[in-house]
């Protein structure tokens, strides 16, 4: 069996719910899989067990070197894939012809265009830093493209975001995973529960949303806002004060809580701007929904467009006010059962096309042949 060293950009303590299922579950079917992590609260190198690494994140530029230090035999590697950060692909690159392994670049969402896009939001950008932006790109670009592969999330961010990279290239989607699902819990309300899940900042423009809210006319529903920016959230929420009585502001401790939450709702929220540092790939928060067969609300975008399907397995709107009122109000006219049921079509489609059993199979298939 082949060997492979997963490179991720998270922590130790980061909730892992990408790395988890795929590289630490399925993928091993196929490869003997090393994964390295990183921690700011420890001094150094630790072994969490025969497969998984805490290192420093100061040695992130020295990593292979201090892997070596540490007894980690780097010569029986066939694959090296770094998640992400730039300085350590280059890094990896360096070192490849020193071990002969092939070096893959992982792509999950382009933190740096989104960062540039939300500073622009905020007026904090200046001519300097989209400058500095352009040129920070190209330089990446030339770095990918003296890797053996890439696995950018989607075919569509690999086009919008770096269309120059001209390697072999391997899509690596996000997924569910088919042996954690969670059961929906009803309630015995006769309201609507919505949850929406994640960051709130200026470029998800969340204010939208609560102008649909509180246009509705029916007020039998309720909204949870599980997020770790619930001070901004609560600024927010205070503009609207027709509806404030029906919003619960929540941050979850950690993925259980979170997860424990999202099944005791009816609705998931996944509605964000229709550009392209969202819109090239389905919202991490789908899938938690979907995990708990909880049907989702969404931006109808291409992307998402190509799985789901509106009034099935999910529902669709544009991102404006009037267009998410006008589908907040139609769920809300709809029975459980009927709200249960496109939940339920929603997951068994994922599990069909979005399955990590399956991403993993092809994945590996596709490695093999470098």
């Amino acid at each position: 069996m082949k060997k492979l060293l997963y490179v991720t950009d998270q922590g130790e303590y980061v909730d892992h719910s990408f790395i988890g299922p795929l590289f630490e579950k399925y993928m091993k079917k196929y490869f003997e899989i090393d994964i390295v992590y990183f921690t700011e609260f420890k001094s150094d190198f630790e072994k969490k067990d025969d497969h998984r690494f805490i290192v420093p994140t100061r040695y992130k530029t020295s990593l292979l070197k201090e892997l070596k230090s540490n007894s980690i035999d780097l010569d029986s590697y066939d694959f090296v894939v770094v998640r992400n950060d730039m300085d350590i692909l280059k890094h990896a690159i360096d070192e490849r012809a020193n071990y002969n392994f092939k070096v893959g670049y992982r792509l999950s969402f382009p933190k740096r265009r989104a960062r540039l896009k939300s500073n622009i939001a905020n007026n904090k950008a200046n001519l300097l830093d989209k400058l500095f932006s352009g040129f920070t790109t190209n330089n990446n670009v030339k770095i990918i493209n003296d890797c053996d592969f890439f696995l950018p999330t989607s075919q569509s961010m690999h086009e919008e975001f770096f269309p120059e990279i001209d390697i072999t290239t391997f899509i690596c989607p996000a997924g569910i995973d088919p042996n954690e699902l969670h059961d929906n819990i009803q309630h015995e309300g006769e309201e609507k529960r919505f949850i929406y899940e994640g960051t709130l900042d200026k470029l998800r423009e969340f204010e939208t949303i609560l102008d649909a809210f509180s246009k509705v006319e029916s007020k039998k529903w309720h909204l949870s806002i599980s997020t770790k920016d619930t001070e901004y959230a609560q600024q927010l929420v205070n503009n609207y004060d027709n509806i404030k009585k029906n919003i619960q502001i929540v941050n979850a401790r950690d993925k259980d809580e979170l997860l424990d939450i999202i099944a005791k709702a009816d609705v998931g929220v996944s509605l964000l701007p229709d550009i392209p540092v969202y819109n090239t790939s389905v919202p991490i928060k789908t899938f938690d929904y979907y995990s708990s067969a909880v049907p989702t609300l969404m931006t109808n975008t291409a992307h998402a467009s190509k799985i789901f399907s509106d009034n099935i397995d999910g529902w669709f709107c544009r991102f404006n006010s009037e267009s998410i009122k006008q589908k907040v109000e139609h769920i809300t006219t709809l029975s459980k059962d009927e709200v249960a049921t496109i939940g339920q079509k929603g997951q068994d489609r994922l599990l069909e096309v979005k399955n990590y059993e399956k991403i993993a199979t092809r994945l590996a298939e596709q490695i093999e042949t470098l």
